[in-house]
């Protein structure tokens, strides 16, 4: 997605190899207008899939999930990190690691909001370790749900998360693939999907 691209590279900031900050316009200040064509993208990838939930992980993947569901017209759902007092249901509950955190969370998700008739597209901000990804993918695994696909907004394609949930055999589509960073340069991959998942 070249918008996004050029967008990283005028307001991305690489601290280093591994860690980008985008802080100004995707995941602490958030440009709307961007988020929204974020969403078509993957709609627009997706979209033949008949997908009927669009699932992420709070905090900094909800925007995406909410833009990308707005254009499939389908509910989003976010698997929560804390347990609320009021969500005493039954739980799909599995533990994640957060890379940025340096964290280890049990994130939650209602009974109710996935079922096993549900196609589910998994969206989220970044794919680098992968877990946060694998961790939402197993929670549709023990909804019994369908799993259409990934979609990642940014993708640090030197971080070994793709090969992990490749081994899956999972569609996965990034729309900025990072093939290397420094704090003087940037170099991106082109878009590309992996072997689509059979369907049902």
């Amino acid at each position: 997605m070249k918008l996004l691209q050029d967008r990283i590279r005028q307001d991305g900031v690489a601290l280093n190899g591994q860690v980008l900050k985008v802080d100004s316009f995707l995941n602490h200040q958030v440009d709307a207008g961007l988020t929204m064509e974020i969403g078509k993208a993957f709609a627009a990838e997706f979209g033949a899939q008949g997908v009927t939930k669009v699932l992420t992980i709070e905090a900094s993947g909800i925007h995406f999930a909410l833009a990308t569901a707005v254009a499939l017209g389908v509910p989003f759902v976010y698997a929560k990190k804390k347990k609320a007092v009021t969500l005493t249901e039954d739980l799909y509950t599995v533990p994640v690691h957060s890379f940025t955190r340096g964290e280890t969370f049990n994130v939650s998700v209602s009974k109710r909001y996935l079922q096993a008739e549900d196609r589910v597209l998994i969206v989220d901000d970044f794919l680098a370790t992968g877990d946060a990804l694998l961790g939402l993918q197993e929670i549709v695994r023990l909804s019994g749900a369908h799993l259409v696909g990934i979609g990642a907004v940014i993708e640090k394609s030197f971080q070994e998360g793709r090969a992990k949930l490749e081994a899956t055999g999972v569609k996965i589509h990034s729309l900025a693939r990072i093939k290397s960073m420094s704090p003087e340069h940037m170099e991106f991959l082109e878009e590309e999907s992996l072997t689509p998942v059979a369907t049902k």
